[in-house]
């Protein structure tokens, strides 16, 4: 069993696991592309205009620097990319995320008063958003760069109104059989 599966209640059932949107990667790809041809740069002409001795020192901090740069502008946002995750299943909604320091938030459907989502314009052309979920004592919690936003939120609140309702009718059409794929292919 794989994450997330494995911190869901055994009669739990996944509806839908994302990652936040890819277009949180776009400046740190910019930022490689641009570093790596800087320092490709910087060292082809260290090799070319220096001597031995000054070329070899020029090309060893170019390559440090090049690294540091990639490790904090382009690895760091990958990590949190890949350790981030929004699940809603038929009892909760999950937000995990974190390597080192592992945070999450776990919000019970039946406590849910109120779902919204936002979008702008490069965001719509995106298919992405941001989902606002009100539950009944807490401040609205808001999620950015969710995949498919409208889609989810169209699940989140047919997913606590049925709870809330007590209906499992609709429920039952809606759930995944098994792992989730079904669900999530369909959209």
């Amino acid at each position: 069993m794989g994450y997330p599966e494995d911190a869901l209640a055994p009669d739990e059932n996944l509806l839908l696991h994302r990652h936040p949107h890819a277009k949180m990667l776009i400046v740190p790809v910019i930022v490689f592309l641009l570093a790596t041809a800087v320092a490709g740069f910087l060292v082809g002409l260290a090799q070319t205009r220096l001597d031995s001795g000054a070329s070899v020192v020029l090309v060893v901090a170019v390559l440090v620097l090049w690294a540091i740069l990639v490790g904090w502008r382009c690895l760091v946002p990958l990590i949190r990319w890949l350790t981030t995750h929004f699940i809603v299943t038929d009892r909760r909604v999950l937000v995990r995320q974190g390597v080192i320091t592992h945070s999450g938030i776990d919000i019970p459907m039946g406590r849910i008063s109120n779902v919204q989502f936002r979008h702008g314009l490069v965001d719509r052309l995106l298919r992405t958003g941001t989902l606002v979920v009100v539950s009944a004592a807490d401040d609205p919690l808001e999620f950015d760069d969710i995949p498919d936003v409208q889609k989810v939120h169209t699940l989140l609140y047919r997913t606590a109104f049925d709870v809330q309702d007590g209906s499992s009718a609709d429920r039952s059409a809606a759930q995944p059989s098994g792992d989730g794929e079904r669900h999530r292919k369909a959209w």
